[in-house]
């Protein structure tokens, strides 16, 4: 079985809501089951002019995602619009880690003669 990744979730200038911290921890531990290679989840939450900024670091053994959002006037909002970057740009990483390869080798490999 695998290590769940470690989550770290910060809350800056906001009240800490531990409804939402289970929400965000659950979603990061679904990632983690797709995307085993990650080993580390990062979220942070912050009131800026009114609006909710987060700011999302996703870190593995080959990976490191970077997502950032901004103006939702709802925590859960903008940490679940981070997630869902997060779970596009780790989709893509994937897809190319696991995908260039084969169709590499499909180029090159020769005709089968009959």
């Amino acid at each position: 079985m695998a290590r769940d990744p470690r989550v770290v979730i910060h809350f800056k200038e906001l009240d800490n809501d531990d409804d939402l911290r289970e929400h965000l921890h659950e979603r990061c531990l679904h990632l983690a089951e797709e995307f085993p290679e990650t080993t580390q989840f990062e979220l942070t939450l912050q009131e800026s002019a009114g609006a909710i900024e987060c700011h999302g670091h996703v870190t593995g053994k080959r990976t490191s995602v970077v997502a950032h959002a901004e103006g939702a006037e709802i925590p859960r909002q903008a940490a679940d619009q981070v997630l869902d970057k997060v779970e596009r740009e780790l989709r893509k990483a994937h897809d190319k880690r696991i995908f260039t390869p084969r169709r590499e080798a499909q180029k090159t490999r020769g005709k089968r003669i009959a």
